[in-house]
This record gives C-alpha cells, sequence and structure tokens, in this order.
C-alpha cells in the first residue's frame, strides 16, 4: 500500500482572492459573465457583490490532487459540489484525505475526499478523487 487510509494532503492556500484574479480567470476560461467583474451588476443580482468563479475554486482543489497525485498516478475521477461563494478578500484553503485504498487488477485506486473552505470556516466546496497508481 502506497498511502495508509487517513493521509493528508499537503494544503494549499490561495489569496486573498483579488478582482484581477477574477479578471484573469475570465479571460483564461471564456467565462465572462460580469457577476465575477463587475461590482453593480453582481449587486443587481442579488449577490451582495462579485463572486469568484466556482470553476476556479474547484481548480484550486483539483490541484491539491495533482500535487498529491505526482506523475506516477492517472486522476481516474474528480467532481464535487459547490457550497458557498468566494469573495475577492477570501483565502481559499484546500485540503484532503485518503478515504479508502484498494487493490484491483490494474493498479492501486486511491479514494480521496477533499474540501475548500475560506479562512473563516465556511466549507465553499466539497468533492471526491479517484487516483489509479
Amino acid at each position: 500500500m502506497r498511502y495508509p487510509v487517513g493521509t493528508s494532503l499537503p494544503t494549499l492556500i490561495k489569496g486573498p482572492i483579488t478582482k484581477m484574479d477574477l479578471v484573469k480567470y475570465s479571460g483564461a476560461s471564456g467565462d465572462f459573465n460580469p457577476i465575477h467583474t463587475i461590482e453593480e451588476f453582481a449587486e443587481q443580482a442579488g449577490l451582495g457583490g462579485i463572486i469568484a468563479h466556482g470553476m476556479l475554486s474547484m481548480a484550486y482543489v483539483g490541484q491539491v490532487v495533482t500535487d498529491f497525485a505526482g506523475t506516477d498516478a492517472d486522476l481516474i475521477d474528480f467532481g464535487v459540489r459547490f457550497r458557498a461563494m468566494v469573495r475577492p478578500g477570501d483565502k481559499v484553503i484546500c485540503k484532503g484525505t485518503i478515504s479508502k485504498v484498494e487493490e484491483k487488477e490494474d493498479g492501486e485506486y486511491v479514494y480521496l475526499q477533499v474540501v475548500a473552505e475560506t479562512e473563516s470556516s465556511q466549507v465553499v466546496i466539497k468533492g471526491n478523487a479517484t487516483l489509479r497508481y
């Protein structure tokens, strides 16, 4: 067994998130929804201000998984649920834990539970990933 159940992945901290981060992500992703970059538009949409792209937070969690996996593993599955909004000024703290390890014919499967939360411990993403070594 490469890693035992309960092993924690290294924590990744991103931010504080800036409006410039959101402008850059809009360009990189093609998601130009103004709720991510224009304060007045986000206010009118009832969001109480600009919010970060959910997929940006998902990418941060994905980085935790791929950094842990390195080049030795294949990412077999990755999925998340979006739980809360990230706003400019927030730090996003991403972490994970090995929840199960299973030997199969084609390799060792490592199942991960992943989470992203703000500094105030508000969970913004919960998800799972599966690696094959």
